[in-house]
């Protein structure tokens, strides 16, 4: 027996060596890859341990004393915990619900588009996602301007007051989130776009000698064929929903709209990083992180039971 398991173990090796050899040149060509994800995400996981530490720079990793749970407790038991997690997700839901349809929408709008229009529209409607954070706000800024926006003229014209909508807390959460959504929607329907390159197109020759209008073969055939790929990104999103990025919030804020746009991301950016209070920033961004994984967790077994397609 034991001689017989010897001989498997050799042989299973001898096998891996065959497969490895055989596919060489793509595991050459997966090595970068490997490189970039080993260095960029896994070796900076290193530096968690100062979020249980009173880091300082100058004693580095080893030699800052240990306060366990401190910088958790301080967060959590803030002023502004509350106001903070309020405001990051409904920033994020608001996202979510808001924008997640729309390029599911647009791309089976462009699949029905002939070829020859497509293209141009596809790259009109892509174009806004090369703009940068800083030229996005500054756009904003113009168009919302109380003295020279165009939004203001148009409401002047119509008999209207102009408005200060960049200082309206209430005003806030809506221009961040369509303005993500112009921005963003051209871009996200490409994997949509992709997906439904593999429609077969013999179901919708049989659908229209059925009788089938274009919305019952939209509905019937397109849409359960690129479920999968939607619940795989709204897991993915789902996954997220805590992370909101603090650059265009940021560049957005003032002191009268703080009340609504102060999130988690940008406390961590004055506290954490502006006032060098690195432990801290770490670890709410540990907190973040660990939310967003049950967050995923619940989201991917949900999924899993209800429509069979799960990340795994």
């Amino acid at each position: 027996m034991a001689k017989n398991k010897g001989e498997e173990i050799i042989n299973s090796k001898s096998s891996l060596k065959k497969r490895i050899w055989k596919h060489l040149p793509y595991y050459i060509m997966m090595l970068p890859a490997v490189a970039y994800v080993a260095i960029f995400c896994y070796v900076p996981m290193y530096g968690i341990q100062i979020a249980f530490k009173n880091y300082k720079p100058v004693w580095g990793f080893q030699g800052s004393p240990w306060v366990g749970l401190k910088h958790f407790e301080s967060f959590v038991t803030g002023p502004n915990f509350w106001m903070l997690l309020k405001n990051t997700l409904a920033i994020s839901i608001y996202s979510l619900l808001a924008g997640f349809p729309i390029p599911i929408i647009l791309a089976l709008m462009l699949n029905e588009v002939i070829l020859k229009i497509r293209k141009p529209v596809q790259t009109i409607l892509y174009a806004p996602h090369f703009i940068s954070t800083v030229v996005m706000v500054g756009i904003l800024n113009l168009i919302l301007s109380p003295s020279m926006g165009i939004i203001n003229n148009i409401i002047e014209v119509l008999g209207g007051n102009r408005i200060y909508f960049t200082i309206k807390p209430e005003a806030f959460r809506h221009i961040y989130v369509w303005s993500g959504i112009w921005q963003g929607m051209g871009w996200s329907s490409v994997i949509y776009v992709a997906a439904l390159s593999n429609v077969d197109e013999n179901l919708h020759e049989a659908a229209k000698i059925d009788g089938a209008s274009l919305l019952q073969r939209i509905r019937y055939i397109n849409i359960p064929t690129i479920l999968p790929t939607i619940m795989i990104l709204l897991i993915m999103r789902i996954g997220s929903l805590v992370s909101v990025g603090y650059e265009k919030i940021y560049l957005m804020q003032n002191s009268l709209n703080l009340e609504t746009s102060e999130v988690i991301s940008t406390f961590v950016y004055k506290r954490g990083i502006l006032n060098t209070n690195y432990s801290f920033s770490t670890a709410v961004g540990l907190f973040n992180n660990l939310v967003n994984v049950i967050l995923l967790l619940i989201a991917n077994f949900i999924s899993g039971k209800l429509s069979e397609s799960s990340l795994f």
